[in-house]
């Protein structure tokens, strides 16, 4: 049986940080893996790190460098197939952008579940990630990326196991503590609830020979280097965050045993 990975994210450059390890992992297997992109990222920085309402922020440039960008990320992790919804990027939670009609945030679940719902009926994948019910952390977008993957699974019936990304809590806030010591300025503090409760994550997939290449992929997405601050980590640092990505299982028709190291568990 032809086994295929889908993952569902918000905007060019979501794909590495939750999925980039998982994603190479599987391709150097010889799964099939698709990314679906919901959004084209206009409210990300244009060159010279304009921000989203500064003059000189052009949107639709800014859309058309992060889709080449993309492109470059996905080659770097393997990724055979990238379909875009092309909706328009909503911004963070509270920026003008949010009330734009055109917004992701705005359009319809039902509407963009059915083209999604296309798309899996096209590719037919086994299993399916995407964000949790708080889309990670609160983005409008993310939050509705999984409420269009949630309708469009259900819809379809064809996923047989879906996975939402997690943060192992324990292992990011070591991670941090590293850096700490090595001189690393974090830019922020994290609160004691960052990440995901280790309890709750129900697979992990050790990418630890995939970090150069999830590294590489984030460098691709250069536009947005202010804001993606793992680029500033140290190698050793790198690993550490990097050599694992985890999920929270939210179904599965086949019966699996926790904690699980293969999200085709059951499917091979």
């Amino acid at each position: 049986m032809d086994l295929t990975l889908m993952a569902v994210h918000a905007h060019p450059d979501d794909e590495v940080l939750g999925t980039g390890g998982t994603f190479a992992h599987y391709a150097a297997q010889g799964v099939r893996t698709v990314l679906v992109t919901c959004t084209n990222g206009e409210q990300g920085d244009a060159p010279g790190g304009i921000k989203p309402g500064e003059d000189g922020h052009d949107p639709g440039a800014v859309a058309e460098l992060r889709l080449r960008e993309l492109r470059t990320s996905t080659d770097l992790l393997g990724i055979e197939h990238v379909e875009l919804l092309g909706y328009r990027d909503s911004g963070m939670e509270g920026w003008d952008a949010n009330k734009d009609s055109a917004a992701f945030t705005n359009v319809e679940v039902d509407v963009a579940a059915d083209r999604l719902a296309a798309i899996m009926r096209t590719y037919r994948p086994q299993v399916l990630v995407t964000y949790d019910s708080f889309g990670g952390y609160g983005h409008p977008d993310h939050i509705q990326a999984h409420r269009v993957a949630l309708a469009a699974a259900e819809a379809t019936g064809i996923p047989q196991k879906t996975y939402f990304t997690a943060m192992s809590r324990t292992g990011m806030l070591r991670t941090l503590d590293r850096a700490r010591e090595l001189g690393v300025d974090l830019g922020f503090e994290p609160p004691e609830d960052f990440g995901t409760p280790d309890e709750e994550i129900t697979a992990t997939l050790d990418v630890l020979s995939h970090v150069e290449a999830k590294r590489k992929a984030l460098e691709a997405h250069a536009s947005q280097a202010e804001s993606i601050f793992p680029l500033h980590f140290p190698h050793e640092v790198l690993q550490l965050m990097f050599g694992h990505e985890s999920f929270v299982r939210h179904s599965s028709s086949v019966p699996v045993t926790e904690p699980e190291i293969d999200l085709f568990a059951g499917l091979r």
